[in-house]
């Protein structure tokens, strides 16, 4: 399997081994554009892979800080009560970068930014980049995308 992320488009595409796109998704990226340094708030580009897959067996919509789950389950009412509050929901696939000078190591390294591909708020609309650097997904397209994809899976953000 490897997956395509296309910023452009607001696209994430999986591809099964012998080249078939087997999925595709709706996702928003970053808001500030395309951009790999540290701090820019930018969705890096270039070739990634799966490092961790964290919050399997979690709930539809359960909280993540910090990359652990909080308890919280993501209601509406709880986004009202936390406004401009980063929601990271339901499954987390955490990014390496592959290029060493571009998207890994320095001030450009994708897993010390924190780039994951996650759920967000039910209420967060996708096919538009609002993100602050990472790929969001609608919950359900992430909990299946994090059944279908192992630690080491390729991935390729192109912009």
């Amino acid at each position: 399997m490897r997956i395509l992320i296309d910023i452009a488009c607001q696209e994430l595409s999986l591809y099964a081994p012998d080249g078939a796109c087997v999925r595709r998704y709706s996702v928003s990226t970053s808001a500030n554009g395309a951009g790999e340094r540290s701090g820019s708030g930018c969705t890096p580009r270039g070739r990634h892979r799966i490092r961790a897959r964290i919050g399997a067996g979690a709930p539809f919509c359960a909280v993540f800080r910090g990359r652990r789950p909080t308890g919280e389950i993501w209601t509406p009412e709880l986004a009202a009560a936390n406004p401009g509050r980063d929601w990271i929901l339901s499954r987390i696939l955490w990014l390496c970068g592959e290029e060493p000078g571009f998207n890994r190591g320095g001030q450009s390294d994708s897993m010390r930014r924190y780039i994951y591909i996650h759920g967000t708020g039910e209420d967060q609309p996708m096919g538009v980049p609002r993100s602050h650097g990472c790929i969001r997904m609608r919950n359900r397209d992430v909990m299946d995308l994090f059944e279908l994809v192992n630690v080491g899976t390729p991935v390729e953000i192109a912009g």
